[in-house]
């Protein structure tokens, strides 16, 4: 199987790598379109301010690449926000693959939300094996609302969509490489789709 790791230089893209290959894989870390295109999975990552993540991709064409893209596709942290249609963070136009805008938490919870926190309500095989309320790892000050594409929910403040599908994309607020146990077999979870 060949797994790609976008590298558009805007993600924690080394521990990623090395939870893949915790589970037995290896990934390549690319920006070459072919590369992208040609691969079984293709996981975008991003750690970062939203706007310049955003003309990152610009700059290097996987805006136009990403949404076209068959392959089970997974998004994570800031990779999964620019895969939605804008967030306030910039005041950044992503790419409209989930059909929700990222928004800002209010000053009612500590921003950003830095730790473990629950995730519950799973409505696709990527929770397979996973309890509810499980904990996973997140940080971030911006947030997806619950919307049709939400398959995860977490609560900080408000219940917010901590993962979101749509077809072949996928995408999680949390850090599934940092997430230890629950982390692992989500990430499993994707590739055996």
């Amino acid at each position: 199987m060949k797994i790609v790791i976008i590298n558009y230089g805007a993600g924690n893209i080394q521990s990623i790598k090395f939870a893949i290959e915790r589970l037995g894989y290896q990934a390549v870390l690319s920006d070459n379109v072919d590369e992208i295109k040609n691969a079984d999975k293709v996981i975008f990552p991003g750690v970062g301010e939203a706007s310049s993540a955003m003309n990152k991709l610009r700059e290097s064409g996987l805006d136009k690449l990403v949404p076209t893209l068959k392959q089970p596709v997974l998004g994570i942290c800031l990779g999964m926000q620019l895969m939605c249609n804008s967030t306030e963070e910039g005041d950044t136009k992503g790419l409209g693959i989930f059909d929700v805008d990222v928004i800002r938490f209010t000053n009612e919870v500590k921003v950003p939300q830095i730790g473990w926190n629950q995730i519950r309500d799973f409505k696709s095989h990527l929770f397979e094996g996973v309890t509810n309320e499980s904990y996973i790892y997140l940080v971030h000050s911006f947030y997806a609302p619950v919307c049709n594409e939400t398959i995860c929910v977490t609560d900080y403040g408000v219940n917010y969509s901590t993962a979101l599908q749509k077809n072949n994309f996928y995408g999680t607020q949390f850090h599934p490489e940092k997430s230890s146990d629950v982390g692992e077999k989500i990430l499993r979870n994707f590739l055996n789709l």
